[in-house]
């Protein structure tokens, strides 16, 4: 479910070229590529009937959802999907983990905690609901906590492509901050190169992982960075 996001597709599309077969629970409202092989399964997951007619009988080897935000997400998956799959990865979010650290690095084992955002919050109470399944009914989760990714559509800057348009004609543009705050950006094809590994993977159960690149950058590098691409090539996206 959500296999057609920002993410998924490269997930997606490695996954089919490592051999799993692949199915796609779609609306079928998105504009991006699907990868030829996937087969599709028309329903919405968000309608509890709709999602039970696209799914009928079928069991799965692994299900994945990326659009499950709050524990009503969750208890529903856990009715559709309980006994009918051997692990289900859920999708959470490097963002649950305590803000600000009290402790650097930042690894799995970080307290989740967030004060400032509720999509954090949720996200906590969603781990916390699927854990519970785990322990007391062997539920097969996994967690991934993604951090800041993106793909040629969603660009890490604010204003997008304002923001590269400016750039392209010289002009300046703002950076928050002094510029000089860490942070970490992962493109979705590197994340989908750990993540598929986690795919059927009997290890992972019971585990949480995230799934970042091993690049540390200040904001004035990836703007400097994004500068230099804009003024090297033409951004056909």
């Amino acid at each position: 479910m959500g296999g057609t996001g920002i993410i998924s597709p490269a997930c997606a599309e490695l996954a089919v070229e490592k051999g799993f077969q692949l199915y796609l629970l779609t609306r079928g409202k998105t504009k991006r590529p699907v990868p030829e092989k996937a087969h599709i399964l028309r329903g919405n997951i968000r309608d509890r009937a709709s999602a039970e007619t696209a799914l009928g009988d079928m069991t799965f080897d692994v299900v994945v959802n990326w659009v499950a935000f709050t524990p009503e997400h969750i208890k529903r998956d856990l009715e559709l999907f309980g006994g009918r799959t051997g692990q289900y990865i859920f999708i959470s979010s490097a963002s649950a983990y305590q803000t600000p650290p009290k402790k650097l690095p930042v690894t799995e084992c970080t307290p989740l905690s967030n004060t400032s955002w509720e999509y954090s919050r949720n996200k906590i109470a969603c781990e916390r609901r699927l854990l519970q399944a785990y322990r007391k009914g062997h539920f097969p989760v996994t967690i991934v906590r993604p951090s800041h990714t993106y793909d040629c559509t969603l660009l890490p800057m604010h204003n997008k492509y304002t923001l590269l348009d400016r750039m392209r004609k010289g002009k300046k543009v703002i950076v928050h901050g002094d510029g000089t705050s860490l942070w970490v950006l992962t493109h979705h094809r590197d994340f989908a190169r750990g993540f598929v590994g986690l795919l059927g993977n009997t290890k992972a159960i019971g585990e949480a992982f995230h799934i970042i690149s091993d690049e540390l950058l200040s904001w004035n590098q990836i703007y400097e960075i994004e500068n230099k691409g804009v003024r090297s090539c033409s951004l056909n996206f």
